[in-house]
């Protein structure tokens, strides 16, 4: 069967995954782009904006692997867009087709878990998003579906990550602890105590500061 996957999924010192305080300019709040600092400088992240460069260490080899044997991909609607509630008013309108332009990274079905579903929206590259209201059984059946036998990205945020670990769904799970105390924000491990007995864990450190932890289904 075809695994369930997280990728570089960065959290700070002190639990959180994201900060607070989402708008349409600042996507992960008050903590701007500190948790994403180590993603940014890779290969990895500057290819898929059409850029040369980047770092080519242990961090762009761990950011590289989030794309292989992937057929979909399940986010939460905050990674979508700061919209609240029905798909209106600023920021909200129906039009709004996520913080990716014309060609979203994905290149997959992209299934957003919404309490307010809204039309599917196909883009350049093979990219097109599903708004469900779904739980993750459900939307998870949806995306495999979808993918075939390749396997199915989670790709966030916090509360969809930890309801799918909560549920025991989860194979692979990516973990990049910053070094950044956030002090407030969306917390990643809050409720899943003894998670770890579930898992092979492999760390390793990055002389970027950051520490990658590699949880393995056992």
């Amino acid at each position: 069967m075809s695994q369930v996957r997280v990728h570089n999924f960065s959290v700070s010192l002190d639990g959180f995954a994201t900060g607070i305080g989402q708008s349409l300019h600042e996507p992960f709040g008050h903590a701007g782009g500190r948790l994403h600092e180590w993603f940014f400088a890779t290969r990895t992240f500057r290819a898929m904006h059409g850029e040369a460069g980047g770092t080519t260490g242990i961090d762009d080899a761990l950011a590289g692997m989030w794309a292989p044997g992937i057929g979909a991909e399940i986010m939460g609607r905050g990674k979508f867009g700061p919209q609240r509630g029905p798909w209106s008013g600023q920021a909200g309108r129906a039009e709004w087709n996520g913080w990716w332009g014309a060609e979203p990274p994905f290149h997959t079905p992209v299934f957003v878990l919404t309490h307010h579903p809204r039309p599917s929206i196909e883009m350049a590259g093979g990219t097109t998003f599903h708004f469900i209201d779904a739980g993750p059984v459900e939307s998870l059946a949806l995306a495999r579906k979808a993918a075939g036998h390749s396997d199915i990205r989670l790709g966030g945020g916090p509360s969809t990550v930890r309801r799918f670990l909560a549920a025991d769904l989860v194979d692979h799970l990516h973990i990049t602890v910053v070094p950044i105390v956030l002090g407030r924000g969306e917390r990643l491990w809050d409720g899943l105590e003894g998670l770890e007995q579930r898992f092979a864990v492999e760390s390793v450190s990055s002389p970027s500061g950051v520490t990658h932890q590699i949880f393995t289904r056992r």
